[in-house]
């Protein structure tokens, strides 16, 4: 059985790799950050909270993560921790760049030190392409980063190009364009949109705000992404992926579906509010996976219809379910602004009774 070491296991991607990897036969540790309130719901939204062993570990520090990997003894790293909200790296420059950026040589020099034979993989992101190019972006395209988020990201990106060919580490960058699905965090533009068109559609809101519509992004489900990242480290030598589905779609037209799925006019419901624009937007971004389509037979199986499809209509399911008196672990739970719903009929999950966290 082989070991592995997910560092944010509660995010989105480490939620999904982790099922994936279970499925497969690993043994999977996964690193959390300590907060006031536990982020455990996607581990218990897809029924694997008791099959994963949970270290605490802070990217700021680098002997946690030093401890985190002597104790899971793993043959591969998936390091997907990250302060990965755009719009938060301009209001955390500081922070952003210590934890998405010198985080990575921190989990680089742990493994030259500890184990070098153990297989990274890198979480890099279409970000780093910024406002370059209105060409499909490939492994070979220029980067021009355009936020403290992604300027941490292209430093994590070249120090693990820097680890591998100077200390022959097997690391690898994934550089994945956006992927989405129902356990997105509602501080992304696609899950506030599906989670907004819920509860228009149930009578709990009558308005939802957004900034720039004009943006384009490309947009793939990201319980297929997980699996391109393990396959990334079952090649015979480290190398850098580009995991895109070639397509690229407005925000305005994620919109648009968002709302037709319920039925709904998006213009009688969408203002637009300039606080929601960052000081430099990224304008368009589509990945060229052509590299990905050679080596893997990359072919993406939910396209952009499908896609805002079913995050709407997860969406739907879980607030007519809270609504009729269901009680279950996801995040909206975590927003008091979300509704006096919570207050009213809130009932703590117990999230600890099932198993021991490894400290």
């Amino acid at each position: 059985m082989k070991n592995a070491l997910i560092t944010g296991i509660t995010g989105q991607d480490g939620a999904y790799l982790a099922k994936f990897l279970l499925e497969k036969g690993y043994k999977v540790y996964g690193t959390y950050r300590r907060l006031s309130t536990p982020n455990f719901w996607r581990l218990i939204y897809l029924d694997i909270f008791d099959k994963v062993e949970l270290l605490s570990a802070d990217l700021i520090d680098s002997s946690s993560m030093l401890q985190a990997i002597e104790t899971s003894n793993p043959s591969e790293i998936y390091h997907l921790a990250a302060q990965s909200f755009v719009d938060a790296s301009f209001d955390q420059p500081i922070g952003t760049g210590e934890i998405t950026g010198l985080g990575v040589t921190k989990i680089l020099e742990g493994i030259r030190h500890i184990d070098p034979h153990i297989r990274f993989y890198q979480a890099s992101t279409s970000e780093l392409y910024g406002n370059g190019s209105r060409e499909p972006q490939s492994e070979i395209s220029p980067f021009y980063p355009s936020s403290p988020y992604s300027a941490a990201k292209i430093y994590g990106y070249w120090i693990t190009r820097i680890y591998r060919e100077s200390y022959g580490i097997f690391a690898s960058n994934g550089i994945l364009f956006n992927h989405e699905s129902p356990l997105r965090g509602m501080e992304f533009v696609t899950r506030k949109i599906t989670n907004s068109v819920a509860r228009i559609k149930l009578g709990i809101d009558t308005t939802l705000e957004l900034g720039n519509l004009k943006a384009k992004r490309d947009w793939g489900y990201a319980p297929e992404y997980v699996q391109l990242m393990w396959q990334i480290l079952q090649q015979d030598e480290p190398d850098d992926f580009v995991i895109a589905t070639g397509e690229t779609h407005s925000i305005e037209e994620f919109v648009t579906n968002a709302f037709d799925v319920v039925g709904l006019d998006w213009q009688k419901y969408v203002k637009i509010n300039h606080k929601y624009f960052r000081p430099v937007d990224v304008n368009y971004l589509q990945g060229d996976c052509a590299k990905a389509k050679r080596t893997f037979g990359w072919e993406p199986k939910v396209k952009f219809n499908e896609l805002v499809e079913l995050m709407v209509l997860e969406d739907v399911s879980r607030w007519e379910r809270w609504l009729s008196g269901e009680r279950f672990a996801w995040d909206a739970t975590n927003y008091p602004t979300q509704s006096t719903l919570f207050l009213l009929h809130k009932e703590p999950l117990d999230y600890f009774s099932r198993k021991t966290i490894l400290t």
